[in-house]
Parts: structure tokens; C-alpha cells; sequence
């Protein structure tokens, strides 16, 4: 039996999601988020990881929201979600977050996932890896 992995996923805030933004897919709003993240949660839960979230909102307290938390444990795997990455003008915060895991967990894996619903495949491509 191997360790117990840990999960963190990061995205934005649902209510902070500028639905607007035409790079977003139409149709989403911040239900479809939560929905999404339940789900996310409860897959990675199926595959016995232990998994923790981080909703940050889009501005300058999102770093120190994301230090906070991977202070708190030691994480295998980071995983940004793609609402922070996709969106063009989320470029600063995305690079703000991706070095921030740099600095506070260098020995975690960083992956992206597309949608809140494969999640746990971004996580898993790298706990196959290893």
C-alpha cells in the first residue's frame, strides 16, 4: 500500500468570474462552478487522495491566500484550474499563483485541468509519472 496522496486544487471564487469574458465557454455561471468543484472533490476522494480546496479571488490577496494554505500541509500534487488559466487577462494572476506553489511546495507537482470535472485526471497524470 502506498502514502496517502494530497491533492491541492486552486481556482477562483466563482462569484469573482467575470462571465463575460468570451474566452470563458458560454452558459457558465457560478452554480455550474460549485457543481463542478463537487465534483472534482468527490472524485478525488474515489481515488483515496486526500484533497483540499483553495478558492482565491482575483486580485493582490490571492498569493497570500494560496501561501496560507500550502502552509498548512505538505501537498503532492497542485492543481490550477483552468478558470485562472484560460482567460487571457488572468495572465498575472496565473503566473503569480504558479510561483507562489514554486516557493511554497517545490516538491509538488503543478498540473492544470481544463474544467473542475477532470481535476482529479490532471492530479493522476502525475501520480503516474512517479
Amino acid at each position: 500500500m502506498h502514502d496517502l496522496k494530497r491533492v491541492l486544487f486552486v481556482g477562483q471564487e466563482p462569484e469573482t468570474v467575470d462571465f463575460s469574458d468570451p474566452a470563458l465557454p458560454p452558459g457558465i455561471d457560478a452554480a455550474k462552478i460549485h457543481a463542478g468543484i463537487s465534483v472534482a472533490m468527490q472524485q478525488m476522494a474515489e481515488h483515496r487522495w486526500r484533497a483540499d480546496l483553495c478558492l482565491v479571488r482575483p486580485d493582490e490577496t490571492a498569493p497570500v491566500a494560496l501561501e496560507r494554505q500550502l502552509t498548512t500541509a505538505t501537498y503532492d500534487c497542485v492543481v490550477i484550474g483552468g478558470g485562472i488559466r484560460i482567460p487571457p487577462k488572468s495572465l498575472m494572476l496565473f503566473e503569480t499563483l504558479v510561483n507562489t506553489v514554486h516557493k511554497c511546495a517545490p516538491n509538488a507537482s503543478i498540473a492544470f485541468n481544463t474544467r473542475p470535472e477532470d481535476t482529479a485526471d490532471a492530479a493522476a497524470r502525475w501520480f503516474k509519472s512517479e
